[in-house]
């Protein structure tokens, strides 16, 4: 919250930035000229996150942040609000002239910000213009207008909201719904166990002076989803025993959709942030981490222990189909993306949905008839 929103309201180079905070003129940035900066800038801060980003800034640990200091700073936010922005331009700039017109505009507002409308394109053009000219816009123009538009005032929104959330102690997560209904305290009351678990147990890192436990952090983690995991496959093999639902059924369904919920909330975080391309390769990479991680790591373990055998049988029958039937489905949604122009809209995830719905039926069909106690 001190790096990136505070650069973006600054204006100038790093010397007349500089000068403007130091208000005594001796040089240097104390903590109270830092405070004075961030309240002029209208960022509420308290005085231990005051304390902590004038410690990062301070690099000498003296006490005062010099010029070189905040130079390497200012100049390193700066970086980091234009990251993600120089790569969308370029891959708009086809010929490579350092210019866009105004359609690719249009469409690179539209990656960075889907709500974009016409109104903002008009705006954004004749606001970046210098020159006079509205046909072409240079990367120098659009960046400058970037940092300091409604666009970028819109994501810093949502990651400001985010990082609030995020430094909220154990006591509001604890808390009770108020001026809620009936569907609000249900909820509550059925997650209270396992977050009230994990609250008391799992140090939350995103809290100032926490970050020293993040490798506590993970294990504990970690040891948490080996707990779930247990009781989950051991709750959906009684259910599916008291059914009579095949174990194969039961993986295919319950226990997939158990073990993908994480790969969904966390697409759905980086997704509302603006990140599409993470949120789509946070979900291939989970399924090749599965694949070749989660899969071959259990068995290797087993067959290495001495009192075990040497070699797991896959028992499971069909096991080629189901290949080849990932397979052809690989094909058909790089098919459908295609023909979206490489999009994430409405129809592709219906399209998606309806593949996942044939592929459940045909499981559901082909074990209904292989194995006659199904039912």
């Amino acid at each position: 919250k001190g790096g990136m929103g505070i650069v973006a309201k600054m204006q100038g180079d790093v010397d007349h930035v500089f000068k403007q905070i130091d208000v005594n003129g001796d040089g240097t940035i104390d903590q109270d000229e830092l405070g004075q900066l961030f309240e002029k800038l209208g960022h509420e801060i308290s005085q231990e996150e005051l304390a902590d980003v004038f410690s990062n800034l301070d690099l000498d640990g003296d006490g005062t942040i010099c010029e070189e200091e905040f130079s390497k700073w200012y100049i390193k936010s700066e970086e980091r609000i234009l990251s993600k922005v120089k790569p969308i331009f370029d891959a708009f700039d086809t010929n490579k002239s350092g210019t866009i017109d105004r359609d690719e505009l249009k469409e690179l507002l539209r990656t960075l910000e889907p709500r974009v409308t016409e109104a903002d394109v008009d705006d954004a053009i004749s606001a970046m213009c210098r020159n006079g000219s509205t046909e072409e816009i240079t990367y120098e123009e659009f960046a400058d207008w970037y940092v300091h538009s409604i666009i970028y005032t819109r994501q810093q929104t949502l990651i400001e909201k985010k990082i609030e959330e995020e430094a909220q102690g154990a006591c509001e997560a604890l808390s009770p719904p108020t001026g809620e209904g009936a569907c609000a305290w249900l909820k509550y009351l059925l997650v209270f166990p396992l977050v009230a678990a994990m609250t008391i147990t799992i140090p939350d890192v995103r809290r100032p002076g926490y970050g020293k436990y993040c490798y506590f952090s993970f294990i504990i983690s970690i040891v948490w989803i080996g707990l779930f995991s247990f009781v989950m496959v051991q709750c959906a093999e009684i259910v599916g025993n008291t059914m009579g639902i095949p174990p194969v059924i039961m993986g295919l369904t319950v226990i997939a959709a158990g073990t993908s919920v994480p790969d969904l909330i966390s697409s759905v975080i980086v997704a509302r942030l603006g990140e599409g391309d993470m949120a789509v390769s946070s979900s291939i990479g989970s399924n090749i981490f599965d694949i070749l991680v989660g899969l071959p790591l259990p068995w290797l373990i087993f067959t290495l222990w001495p009192t075990t055998p040497s070699v797991v049988t896959i028992s499971a029958t069909g096991i080629w189909k189901d290949i080849f039937i990932l397979i052809g489905m690989l094909v058909a949604i790089i098919a459908i993306v295609h023909c979206q122009g490489w999009k994430m809209t409405r129809t592709l995830g219906g399209l998606m949905f309806l593949l996942y719905f044939l592929f459940l039926v045909q499981a559901i069909l082909f074990e209904y008839y292989r194995n006659p106690c199904f039912g």
